[in-house]
C-alpha cells in the first residue's frame, strides 16, 4: 500500500531499498519559501542499522503489512517494559525505546497497540488519550480570573502538562498523548 512522506508515523514500517525499516523518528522541516520536506530516521528490521533519510513531503512509499495486536502495560525498568496478552497471560519484555519520550504516559493496565514482523514487536502505540493524576502543582491564584491562564503540573508517570489554573493536586485529568496536552478533568 502507497503512502505519502508527511503520513509516516514512528512505529510505521515501509519496504525501501529491498528490506523492511521501521520508523524510529520523523520532523516536518518548512524554511521559509523553500520546499517543505520529511526529515525520517529509519532502522532495518534484519541489521538494525539506522539511517536519516529526507523525503518530499509528497513522495510515496510503500508501506508494509505488520501484524498488530492489543497488549496490556504491565511495569518498566530502566531499559525494558513488560505487557501482557490479556487472553493468553503470556507476558513479553519490549525494548523502552520503542515508546521513546511517551513512556511518561505509560500506566498500568493501559492497553498499548503492538506491530509485530515475525513475532518480533518493531512499534508501540498508545491510545489518543490517557487519564493522568495530578501529583505536584502550584496552588489556585484565587485573584486569577482570566479562563486562559495556565500552569505546569507535574502528573504520575513523570508528564509535565500545561493545566488550567483551577487543577489542583490529586485531580485526574485527560491528556492527548500525540501532542501532550491537556484535553478536560477526568
Amino acid at each position: 500500500m502507497a503512502i505519502k512522506a508527511i503520513d509516516l508515523r514512528r512505529g510505521m514500517a515501509i519496504n525501501y531499498r529491498d528490506g523492511l525499516w521501521v520508523v524510529v523518528e520523523n520532523e516536518k522541516v518548512a524554511k521559509g519559501n523553500w520546499r517543505s520536506y520529511m526529515q525520517v530516521t529509519i532502522k532495518n528490521f534484519k541489521t538494525g542499522q539506522q539511517l536519516r533519510e529526507r523525503f518530499r513531503v509528497d513522495e510515496t512509499l510503500e508501506q508494509a503489512m505488520l501484524d498488530r495486536k492489543v497488549m496490556e502495560y504491565l511495569y518498566s525498568d530502566q531499559t525494558s517494559m513488560f505487557v501482557m496478552d490479556p487472553q493468553s497471560y503470556e507476558q513479553i519484555e519490549i525494548p523502552l525505546e520503542l515508546v521513546g519520550e511517551d513512556k511518561v504516559y505509560l500506566l498500568a493496565n493501559l492497553p498499548l497497540t503492538l506491530s509485530l514482523v515475525d513475532n518480533i514487536v518493531v512499534g508501540v502505540e498508545l491510545p489518543f488519550t490517557v487519564e493522568l493524576a495530578v501529583v505536584d502543582t502550584p496552588p489556585e491564584v484565587k485573584s486569577a480570573t482570566a479562563t486562559n491562564v495556565m500552569k505546569e503540573a507535574l502528573c504520575e508517570g513523570g508528564a509535565r502538562i500545561k493545566v488550567p489554573a483551577f487543577i489542583t493536586i490529586g485531580q485526574k485529568i485527560k491528556v492527548d498523548t500525540r501532542t501532550g496536552e491537556y484535553l478536560s478533568r477526568a
